[in-house]
């Protein structure tokens, strides 16, 4: 493979997922507008923050072990894909997708080194 599509496959998954993490992190922002109080704010935004630090979670593992990283993240789009699609499958491309995405990108770095290993 040649060096720029190396890096280009290294740091695409990486910035990918700050961006999700940002992203997902803005609807995070609605527990403001609710009138909890003080202390009912902070708790409501801790728990609509899980999805933002179970995907810097995957993030920080998959920055060192692509390929844990990787299945990590398919993980996260499947069981996110089947926990909402009763419910909102609308919402499946939006969330889960991109996750999925992520993962493959990141098992597609992993495997581009030529010789798979568990870790550099």
């Amino acid at each position: 493979m040649k060096q720029p599509f190396k890096r280009v496959l290294y740091w695409t998954p990486r910035i990918l997922g700050i961006l999700f993490a940002a992203f997902i992190s803005v609807f995070a922002l609605d527990v403001f507008g609710e009138g909890h109080g003080f202390w009912g704010t902070i708790l409501a935004l801790a728990m609509h923050l899980i999805p933002t630090g179970m995907i810097l979670f995957a993030l920080l593992i998959a920055w060192r072990w692509e390929w844990a990283g990787g299945l990590i993240f398919i993980g996260l789009a499947s069981w996110y894909s089947l926990k909402v699609f009763h419910h909102h499958p609308g919402w499946i491309p939006t969330i889960a997708g991109p996750v999925f995405l992520i993962g493959v990108l990141f098992l597609l770095n992993w495997l581009s080194r030529g010789k798979p290993r568990a870790s550099s």
